[in-house]
């Protein structure tokens, strides 16, 4: 097999986002762009690969860590200028390159394959990704000669105006003969409107080298997409949550409104499973057969077993069991892990905390730091309190303990197996199992107490 490199053009400053963030770096569906294509790369078994950056470059390198070796464009003078930066790891080496943008996000690793394979099977030592476009305004035009061989792309701001009609149009993503590549980078020159090295002059001189160029034009002209400015990060956004909710539904995924439902890249949903109006489900999420989620619930990097039902809740980096009932209007806060058929009901916040099979939390309580064993109910309004000012401690209810409403277990505490705490009970020291703990004082009533302070009120 042939070897496979690719270099990411990342290094642009991206002045038209207006914004303080890097350009590459902006989400689509909850991913950075840049992100989006090597993960796409990634997928081809390349030998090597290479991002230009530029500005902002600390912050490129930290979201895509060891995915990538990195160098430097520090003046943005081109294209062609950026990849030559490449020139001192890649120049000496057989095979092929596929040079691509980091601000085309939907770009799809099938796409890169179609153009890599129909690149080996011209025999080319370049191939163009192309695009039809209906309005090809602002684009790089692609000019054929005879037999419909390419000639050599022309950029708008320097195209006539018989060639601004063309609508075929350069994607910006091609495959190179390596060596061919640094050879021809070479020899282009910045003899145009803009003053820069276009790596698309790389293409007119190869064909004077008597070199093939072929093109493989894509059916989808939505991957050429590049981002420049917000408006067409919008667009984007909503050309990949369409087609993230089009692949879930295909694999069996009931999505009730598609177009008020925003599922991140790389969640994964089982057949089945319903998902109703007005959520966001991000990260490494899985959730599996025949769940419920929504309407209007959050869920970030979580597993959700089978069956469980999670409404009008939020949930984040916790692992949430079969048949286990969520909401409406609950918090699952990082770190924490439910078991099987577990309730955790209307305005409950969980954090840090684990739960065995079958407990309950049904009401208005908050369960931080603690281990909650198999078959307990813990009653309305029950706190854990957690925090003494400087460290976080942890309560530990057992198996089948019964927690009565509006308790306050002060951490340290241990609630023992089976063992009862009376409602409105403030518990500072350990339970034993199967006793009765009541920790309030004793109820005291003054008769006709209510009319002497009438009587003693001032007229």
């Amino acid at each position: 097999m042939t070897n496979r490199y690719a270099v990411v053009l990342a290094a642009g400053q991206g002045t038209r986002m207006k914004s303080k963030l890097y350009k590459v770096l902006h989400p689509v569906c909850g991913k950075p762009m840049v992100q989006h294509v090597v993960d796409q790369l990634n997928t081809l078994e390349l030998n090597e690969l290479i991002t230009v950056v530029g500005f902002g470059a600390e912050k490129v390198q930290h979201q895509l860590g060891e995915d990538s070796h990195y160098v430097v464009q520090e003046e943005q003078l081109g294209t062609g200028h950026a990849v030559l930066k490449a020139e001192d790891i890649l120049a000496d080496k057989e095979g092929t390159t596929v040079v691509v943008c980091g601000d085309t996000p939907l770009l799809t690793a099938e796409t890169l394959q179609k153009l890599l394979d129909h690149h080996d099977e011209q025999n080319a030592q370049a191939t163009i990704l192309t695009a039809h476009a209906d309005d090809p305004s602002g684009y790089g035009r692609v000019i054929r000669g005879g037999n419909a061989q390419v000639e050599r792309i022309v950029e708008q701001k320097d195209a006539s105006e018989e060639e601004k009609a063309i609508q075929e149009i350069n994607t910006g993503t091609y495959c190179f003969d390596n060596q061919k590549l640094f050879e021809a980078l070479q020899n282009v020159a910045n003899d145009n409107a803009q003053g820069e090295y276009y790596l698309p002059d790389v293409i007119e001189i190869l064909k004077n080298e008597s070199d093939k160029i072929s093109a493989y034009q894509t059916p989808d002209f939505s991957e050429s997409l590049g981002v420049n400015d917000r408006v067409a990060l919008s667009k984007a956004e909503k050309l990949m949550k369409q087609r993230i909710n089009d692949q879930h539904m295909r694999n069996g995924v009931t999505i009730v409104d598609p177009d008020q439902t925003y599922i991140g890249p790389d969640v994964q949903i089982s057949r089945d499973v319903v998902i109703e109006p007005g959520c966001v489900i991000e990260g490494n999420t899985i959730i599996e057969e025949d769940a419920i989620v929504g309407p209007h619930s959050s869920i970030t990097n979580c597993f959700v077993g089978k069956g469980t039902v999670i409404k009008q809740s939020v949930a984040a980096d916790s692992r949430i069991g079969e048949r286990v009932q969520v909401g409406p209007y609950a918090h699952i806060r990082p770190a924490s892990s439910l078991g099987d058929e577990v309730k955790v009901g209307n305005f409950v916040e969980v954090k840090k905390a684990s739960f065995g099979s079958g407990s309950k939390v049904s009401h208005l309580s908050y369960i931080g730091d603690a281990e909650v064993g198999d078959g307990v109910n813990i009653g309305c309004g029950t706190i854990t309190v957690n925090y003494d000012g400087h460290n976080k401690h942890l309560t530990t209810i057992q198996d089948e303990a019964f927690i009565g409403c509006n308790s306050n277990l002060v951490a340290p505490v241990t609630v023992g197996k089976g063992a009862y705490v009376a409602a409105g009970s403030t518990i500072s020291k350990d339970v034993p199992a199967e006793a009765l703990s009541i920790a309030r004082a004793r109820q005291t009533n003054k008769e006709g107490y209510a009319a002497k302070l009438k009587s003693n009120k001032k007229e």
